[in-house]
């Protein structure tokens, strides 16, 4: 179950992350570590 979770929010949390880290990336590189970090 824990697996199948992990592998959805992945999925989600993928181009979620990729539009948040250009955004981020673009603002500042501190923010890009707080996404990928968090």
């Amino acid at each position: 179950m824990s697996k199948g979770q992990d592998s959805k929010k992945n999925t989600k949390k993928k181009p979620l992350l990729t539009a948040k880290e250009k955004k981020a990336a673009k603002s500042s590189k501190k923010s890009e570590t707080n996404v990928l970090g968090n």
